[in-house]
């Protein structure tokens, strides 16, 4: 799943990156508000978390903005203002939920966590196609209860196009999902994940899921 930190303390932002990127999501970040604000107009995020302080637009202006453009993604407002009255301020401009700084990291991946599965999204602990099943909480695959070793890149990948099984997957698709805005990567690289991966999990005994989809991208289906 993909988040978005907006947060103009670098030093700040840096350590939620990296600590969420651990905990397999994709992270992408925005210094003020403005560019936050824009990130979330162009792309589809599972979460936001969002400082009060940023320049050129505050925390509540992007919250208020974003909720008047009907933009329904989940936040998680970061600051250092903890009165009651501080706190209903920010609910009140359409946050979900609200963090004091400083806090433990493990209680800020507990609050997303928490998020996720109250949000929209549907939270789903176990993905299953033909003899493949994978737990996306434990991060364990098996086809034909065999394990599988996957890398994260690989197991991701593995996920998003099970959760849109019968559809074809772009390499755009992939491209915006999978990886930040920050990080380039061409449609030769996404053939190499795809390649190890159909490798490892279409193997001569069992049957073909990970399929061609020629000048389009790809289909996973039985």
């Amino acid at each position: 799943m993909k988040i978005l930190i907006i947060e103009d303390d670098l030093k700040i932002a840096s350590f939620i990156k990296k600590g969420l990127n651990e905990e397999g999501f994709i992270v992408d970040t925005a210094q003020d508000g403005e560019e936050g604000l824009y990130l979330c107009e162009q792309y589809k995020y599972d979460l936001i978390l969002l400082d009060w302080m940023l320049p050129k637009l505050n925390g509540r202006q992007v919250c208020n903005s974003l909720r008047e453009k009907k933009i329904v993604t989940p936040i998680l407002m970061l600051t250092a203002k903890n009165s009651v009255e501080d706190r209903i301020a920010g609910l009140e401009c359409g946050a979900d939920d609200y963090l004091g700084k400083p806090f433990v990291f493990l209680e800020l991946v507990a609050r997303v966590k928490s998020l996720l599965r109250r949000s929209s999204y549907q939270f789903i602990e176990t993905l299953k196609l033909d003899s493949l099943e994978v737990n996306i909480t434990k991060r364990l695959v098996t086809r034909s209860s065999k394990p599988i070793v996957l890398t994260a890149k690989e197991f991701d990948i593995l996920v998003y196009m099970l959760l849109n099984q019968d559809c074809i997957i772009t390499h755009t698709q992939l491209q915006e999902k999978l990886w930040g805005i920050n990080e380039c990567t061409s449609s030769n690289v996404i053939n190499v994940f795809i390649h190890h991966l159909r490798h490892k999990i279409d193997t001569q005994d069992e049957k073909p899921l990970i399929h061609t989809v020629r000048g389009s991208g790809y289909k996973m289906n039985v």
